[in-house]
């Protein structure tokens, strides 16, 4: 890996803030369209479709929409999110789209951040009974949530991802709030497996991770949206990062903390000259496509990181730095600012690759991501994971 130079961020506060505004714009222009629906995950021609919640990326739109209200305190923002919820309610209840592990993304930036927000106790219990409904997916055997599908699907059977980290917050939190402590128990077990057989020894990630449901025993990693199997899909790398360092804030385990760093040298050692990780990590430079979205994730898990290090420990600075460095560089040539026509905020984003789906366009998640580091950035909110 190249040595790390020094970086420094030369943005001021008028530049978050100008940045912000542009966000805060956006948002409110895309408000009629989606008062009563979603985005889609991934644009097309920058511009999202309108859909139904049934996707895993539906409550990045509310979540967003609550990051705004808390930045500006418009109840413009908040009444929009609170008026999604009942369809997060109809979702869970009604058991809609709900076989697969990001039940946490769904319910921590829709039900539970309504909680947070408004002290909405209704929405309080959708979260909790979404935490019920992602215990289905444990396997005790293989002390694994499994990812996707249903949990006798041969093909997606004893398989974890290292998404996941993002959605055992939701496990935790539920242990927390309940008193029972069967939903950190399973996390806990996930969170270990997680960090034993995901992570690899020279410190990059497998996307996916499959055991033996039977007997418990790991079997081998593979990808899905990476470049290879062996290869260090990047935005599995930046969930790596800021999922360990969201859990430690859950376990006070300091030894997440160790294998964040570990995560993030590795990322941060990958970046072309603009900060901007390309798609997966196995490329550094060339014409392959980068992924905003990556960096607007891992922009979000340097600052949590660099948050809960202890001053006297010089990457602390170094995560700070290069999370604003990684910032700086997408708001001055990855945002839509001049693309008045795109309803999305970060541009040059990549979905899966292999598929040929979302490349080059507007994430859902990348805009929320980006989002949360600016609010980061400017007002240290209250997080809702």
């Amino acid at each position: 890996m190249k040595p790390m130079a020094p970086v420094s961020c030369t943005a001021s506060l008028p530049f978050w803030e100008d940045a912000m505004r542009f966000v805060l714009e956006k948002t409110r222009t895309n408000i009629p369209l989606f008062s009563d629906g979603f985005p889609a995950a991934s644009s097309e021609g920058n511009i999202y479709p309108k859909t139904p919640n049934v996707d895993w990326t539906t409550s990045f739109w509310p979540g967003m929409l609550y990051l705004c209200w808390q930045y500006s305190h418009e109840n413009v923002f908040l009444d929009t999110a609170h008026a999604l919820i009942p369809s997060f309610q109809e979702r869970i209840e009604g058991r809609r789209d709900t076989q697969t592990h990001d039940l946490g993304f769904l319910y921590i930036l829709s039900c539970k951040a309504d909680w947070m927000c408004t002290g909405n106790v209704v929405s309080k219990a959708i979260a909790l009974e979404a935490a019920d409904v992602l215990m289905e997916r444990y396997v005790p055997k293989a002390g694994i949530l499994q990812a996707w599908g249903g949990m006798n699907d041969p093909s997606q059977q004893g398989r974890m991802i290292i998404d996941c980290l993002m959605n055992i917050p939701l496990l935790f939190w539920a242990s927390r709030e309940t008193g029972n402590p069967t939903y950190r128990e399973a996390a806990a077990k996930h969170l270990k497996n997680t960090r034993t057989y995901i992570i690899r020894p020279n410190d990059t990630t497998y996307h996916t991770y499959y055991f033996d449901v039977e007997s418990g025993e790991p079997k081998y990693g593979k990808t899905a949206q990476g470049y290879g199997d062996d290869s260090c899909w990047a935005r599995g790398q930046a969930w790596g990062i800021y999922g360990l360092g969201l859990n430690y804030t859950y376990t006070h385990d300091s030894s997440l903390l160790t294998d964040a760093m570990r995560l993030a040298e590795y990322f941060l050692a990958r970046l072309p000259e603009d900060f901007v990780s390309y798609w997966d990590l196995v490329f550094t430079d060339g014409d392959e496509q980068r992924d905003s979205s990556a960096a607007a994730i891992a922009a979000c898990g340097l600052l949590q990181l660099s948050s809960l290090l202890p001053p006297s420990n010089t990457r602390r600075q170094k995560y700070e730095r290069y999370a604003l460095a990684i910032m700086q560089h997408l708001t001055q040539a990855y945002t839509s600012r001049n693309l008045p026509q795109a309803n999305g905020i970060l541009l040059h984003g990549v979905y899966a690759k292999p598929a040929n789906k979302g490349v080059d366009e507007c994430t859902v998640w990348g805009d929320y991501f980006y989002t949360e580091a600016l609010v980061r950035i400017l007002k240290q909110p209250e997080l809702f994971w």
